[in-house]
């Protein structure tokens, strides 16, 4: 039986530190690169002269392209959470040597915990997507300065309850038209950059609206709209973020890989459980817990409800309807007893479990 090669790169952009164990052998050889994917490619090469070859790095600021290019040429490479690897408490000495030591011997052992991987297409559709919110919330750090400026100057929108409708901002208009000096340039500029970035927005929703109409993402958007909360944008938001559902066994895996399980220190007889462990995709987290508010409402009759189920697989309608009426009465059940925010995050967490069922449902989603 062929014995492993098992390299453990620490990555940077100008360096790769490359700690080599061929076999059993508990001497480390450690090897420094340039960043230069040739160098790495070659290096393989060599390495696998005497057998097969297992590498990681941890997942940091320098993506994915090192394992593709190493998986391009037929080797086993493999990110590692870095948030997974265990440290010693003592140990107060870093390098890239030792972190490249330390992570072939814990890899060797089998203690490193391995992240997805995404195709080229799912993660550019990602950037896309967190690019969105980033703009989103660009636009009310905008609006948040706007009125703040305002409020120091003593002007005060008093037309109405709600700002930043369009009787607010003919107001904002009227009042940029009134002002002079200084202060007129500065709310001029303000509400000029406000534009450019809502215009950025409405184009980056274009685009995603793009893509969500055409497959590989048109039938499970469709499938995933059939629950109360979820429209085209949380849909992408997770189906890019999931990608292949087939990977989490369970709705309970899909649950802790959103962060959305409580936490537990628990001991013999005694059991402790606290809040959510907020681990894992931050994204997927923050876009159920809004779907989540939608169904505090009764599920009774909806028309534009009803008209995204219309065509849909019976099985997936079947899995919408019981998840419009289980989590009405699972938020005005835990409502009464506990906070409303604590209500509203198992209300996400059981909304999590019925996305697994209607992607489980719907046919295999792939976007290689």
């Amino acid at each position: 039986m062929n014995q492993y090669t098992h390299v453990g790169l620490d990555v940077h952009q100008d360096s790769i530190t490359a700690a080599i164990l061929e076999g059993k052998s508990r001497e480390v050889e450690v090897v420094r690169l340039p960043g230069d994917l040739m160098k790495v490619r070659r290096l393989f090469r060599r390495l696998s002269k005497k057998g097969p070859v297992r590498a990681c790095y941890e997942a940091s600021g320098a993506g994915f392209v090192l394992q593709r290019v190493l998986a391009g040429d037929g080797f086993h490479c493999e990110v590692i959470a870095p948030s997974l690897i265990p440290r010693k408490p003592g140990d107060r000495r870093k390098t890239d040597r030792l972190d490249a030591v330390n992570l072939v011997r814990l890899y060797r052992s089998g203690h490193l915990t391995p992240v997805h991987v995404p195709s080229v297409e799912q993660e550019a559709l990602r950037r896309l997507i967190r690019l969105r919110y980033e703009y989103v919330c660009y636009t009310t750090a905008t609006k948040h300065r706007i009125s703040g400026m305002l409020r120091n100057h003593g002007f005060v929108y008093r037309e109405g309850k709600s700002t930043w409708t369009k009787t607010h901002r003919r107001w904002l208009a009227r009042l940029r038209d009134q002002l002079d000096g200084a202060m007129r340039t500065a709310l001029a500029a303000e509400l000029e950059h406000l534009e450019y970035l809502e215009m950025q927005r409405g184009v980056l929703d274009d685009e995603i609206t793009r893509y969500a109409q055409a497959p590989p993402y048109r039938s499970h958007v469709e499938a995933l709209c059939c629950l109360r909360g979820i429209k085209m944008l949380t849909a992408m938001t997770l189906l890019s973020e999931i990608g292949d559902i087939r990977r989490f066994p369970s709705p309970t895996a899909l649950m802790a890989y959103f962060g959305l399980v409580p936490s537990e220190r628990s001991s013999g007889d005694y059991q402790r459980r606290g809040p959510i462990t907020k681990a894992g995709n931050t994204h997927c987290r923050r876009v159920l817990v809004e779907a989540a508010w939608n169904n505090r409402h009764r599920g009774g009759a909806d028309l534009v409800l009803n008209r995204r189920r219309q065509g849909q697989p019976p099985d997936v309608v079947a899995i919408a309807l019981k998840a419009q009426h289980r989590l009405y009465k699972k938020f005005w059940r835990l409502d009464h007893r506990k906070h409303r925010h604590v209500a509203i995050t198992a209300v996400a967490r059981e909304l999590c479990g019925f996305v697994w069922a209607i992607l489980n449902a719907a046919p295999r989603f792939t976007t290689n």
